[in-house]
């Protein structure tokens, strides 16, 4: 017996629920899920640590206003700087979808750098003495960012943007508010899965660390992360519908924006376990 399964047809409406005049829309939704994930997940990761509670409120707000902000930037200059430019009110709004994950590293990291030079100067003139290590906590802190990775392409799908390239695979969608009638890869599924399963295996080897003495070391959880994240971002560019940019000059043989920008944090990551890993003494 043959079973042919069907081409999902997407017709679900972008708008999720509407309050008065607001509209809610799925991607907002998907957005708050993932970011309230985030913060009780981590939250309960850094009390494991018994780490000092008022760091980690501090931090919080440092990293969700470099995610948005870079997120958004990202967005603007390294997708479609023509479109924004011409009409800067559509940068601020966010709720229509439009995150970059390359402009979210960048604006999570100077976050990140800021808050750690807040602390550092902090902790050195305590009673504690010492100073703060520079990865101390974004090595914790990395964790749960691809649970908000994954929840954001999950908005992408609802928003029927991010669309893959033609496909007649059974899995293949037909996303018909873009007026489409025929069916795409659902790379925002694809990118969304792959980020959990990063997630996942992040998660698990945080949680097991003090039984293998090579996580130990500062560093190991950031470039992981960079590493596997932006290497699946990286494959799954292949199947995504636009931002080629041609033939010719550097950013040519083919490659999409999303590719030729993901390369660097992955050479970031192999020269880091390559070069400077072996040198990183290994924290208690």
């Amino acid at each position: 017996m043959c079973y042919i399964m069907r081409m999902f047809v997407h017709e679900i409406s972008r708008i999720a629920f509407e309050i008065g005049p607001l509209e809610v829309r799925w991607y907002g939704v998907m957005f708050a899920l993932g970011v309230v994930g985030y913060y009780f997940l981590t939250g309960w990761l850094w009390k494991k640590e018994k780490w000092p509670l008022a760091h980690y409120d501090l931090a919080i707000i440092y990293l969700f206003l470099g995610l948005v902000i870079g997120a958004r930037l990202g967005e603007v200059f390294f997708y479609h700087p023509g479109y924004y430019l011409s009409d800067p009110v559509e940068i601020l709004k966010i709720w229509k979808g439009g995150l970059a994950s390359h402009g979210a590293t960048i604006g999570l990291l100077i976050a990140y750098v800021l808050f750690w030079l807040w602390a550092r100067r902090g902790m050195s003139g305590s009673a504690r003495g010492g100073r703060l290590g520079f990865w101390k906590y974004v090595d914790l802190m990395v964790i749960a960012m691809p649970l908000v990775a994954g929840f954001v392409r999950m908005g992408n799908f609802f928003n029927s943007e991010i669309v893959g390239r033609v496909s007649d695979l059974p899995w293949a969608v037909q996303f018909a508010l873009n007026g489409d009638t025929f069916g795409r890869h659902p790379v925002q599924l694809y990118e969304g899965l792959w980020a959990w399963i990063v997630f996942a295996v992040l998660l698990f080897l945080w949680l097991r660390r003090d039984r293998w003495s090579w996580l130990r070391r500062g560093g190991v959880f950031v470039f992981l992360f960079v590493g596997m994240y932006f290497s699946g971002r990286f494959g799954i560019e292949f199947f995504k519908e636009y931002q080629v940019l041609g033939e010719s000059g550097i950013l040519g043989l083919g490659l999409t924006m999303g590719q030729w920008l993901s390369i660097v944090p992955v050479v970031g990551a192999v020269s880091y376990f390559a070069f400077f890993y072996p040198k990183i003494k290994k924290s208690s």
